[in-house]
């Protein structure tokens, strides 16, 4: 008795859900059949797919798609006349239509009671995404182009994807480096590493956004300190783009932060090979050649510099501060005496017009001229110089 009380009971809650829900499939077909209210017949189904109860209903998710199918054929012919459109509403349609699709055929796709899969839907609904899917592509560069680069990464990911999706089996779709690279370039801007680098192998096939391309992928190794990633892409770049600042930098810090000099040496050399005359690979050899204690041939090549460009200011202060080193050493290794004043004396004495130069071109740069003119003024016993520094390091 209880058993048949219990059936009965669930019988009572079922049938009016059932009910209700022919009532909102029949409506939205209705609204279909009549061309009107077709937002509404979507959500009415959208509603009905929030129970989870109905998420594997196929009728649902055909209503679903006949009313997206309606609005995007309506709203595409608006795009075709160049009738007044939201063209941002319009491609999220795109996708939504496609996401809808998608899932019907992940449930047309079920073997039925004798595991064979009887495909219903499949041929014909590939067809017909098949016509439209440029327009995924073109939603996610309007998207990049308004700055919005969660959406506009969506859809380019949804354009890439169709290649996986079984609904698209007889479609052969090669990933496009354009797409992937656009979806690097969001992910990135949106600080998402995941999303930046899913496709990033196929983005690098983009030869017109390379450079750029090769760019953020070495952002994001350096900030996942992905060390072999990070150099290797850093090198490509270089080789392939010498006349890149950014390359060319990145690549001369990492080696220096590594203590490598010699591979931050080889690397100048290369790009000196490729034009000799660039100032900024000329004034990184001189760094290389102070860091390395070459501080004759660093004054040599800073004074070549300051010839071609006497208000490069960095080069001054390269043949200062290699002066004032050569005079420290003497200092150390010198056995205390006349000749060895006089030449730490005579290094000092050759600082100082490189070192007022400096101050002079770089006066914002205070932390660096203030100490090296300190030490030369107390070194040569400057009273009236060396107060005026004293006071403005106090």
């Amino acid at each position: 008795m209880k058993r048949f009380l219990t059936i009965a009971l669930l019988l009572v809650i079922i049938v009016p859900c059932l009910n209700a829900q022919r009532k909102e499939i029949g409506q939205a077909r209705t609204f279909i059949k009549s061309g009107k209210n077709l937002d509404k017949a979507e959500q009415l189904m959208r509603n009905l797919l929030k129970d989870n109860a109905n998420r594997e209903n196929e009728k649902i998710h055909v209503v679903l798609c006949d009313a997206l199918r309606k609005q995007y054929e309506e709203r595409n012919m608006k795009m075709y006349l160049k009738q007044k459109q939201d063209t941002a509403s319009f491609f999220l349609l795109t996708r939504n239509m496609f996401m809808a699709y998608e899932s019907l055929d992940s449930l047309d796709a079920r073997p039925n009671a004798k595991g064979k899969e009887q495909l219903r839907y499949r041929e014909k609904n590939a067809a017909f995404l098949n016509t439209y899917r440029r327009n995924l592509y073109n939603g996610g560069l309007y998207f990049v182009r308004k700055q919005q680069y969660a959406t506009a990464y969506d859809m380019l990911d949804t354009y890439i994807d169709c290649a996986r999706q079984p609904l698209f089996t007889s479609y052969r779709y090669p990933v496009s480096p354009e797409a992937a690279y656009w979806s690097l370039f969001c992910g990135y801007k949106l600080q998402d590493d995941e999303k930046a680098l899913r496709y990033a192998a196929a983005a690098l096939e983009d030869e017109s956004h390379l450079e750029s391309a090769l760019e953020y992928l070495s952002e994001i190794y350096k900030k996942q300190e992905a060390t072999e990633a990070y150099e290797k892409t850093l090198r490509d770049g270089f080789t392939r783009y010498p006349d890149s600042k950014f390359f060319f930098t990145y690549l001369i810090d990492y080696y220096n932060e590594a203590q490598q000099p010699d591979s931050a040496m080889s690397v100048v050399n290369s790009a000196l090979a490729h034009d000799s005359e660039n100032e900024l690979y000329l004034f990184a050899k001189s760094n290389l050649l102070l860091n390395t204690g070459d501080y004759a041939g660093c004054i040599a090549l800073c004074d070549s510099l300051i010839a071609r460009n006497d208000q490069y200011a960095d080069a001054y202060y390269n043949a200062g501060l290699a002066y004032i080193n050569m005079a420290l050493i003497t200092k150390r290794d010198m056995k205390e005496g006349r000749q060895s004043r006089r030449l730490v004396n005579d290094f000092y004495k050759k600082s100082m017009p490189y070192m007022e130069r400096y101050r002079e071109l770089a006066p914002e740069e205070k932390d660096k001229w203030a100490a090296a003119l300190y030490n030369i003024y107390l070194q040569l016993n400057m009273g009236k110089q060396f107060e005026e520094i004293d006071k403005l390091l106090r």
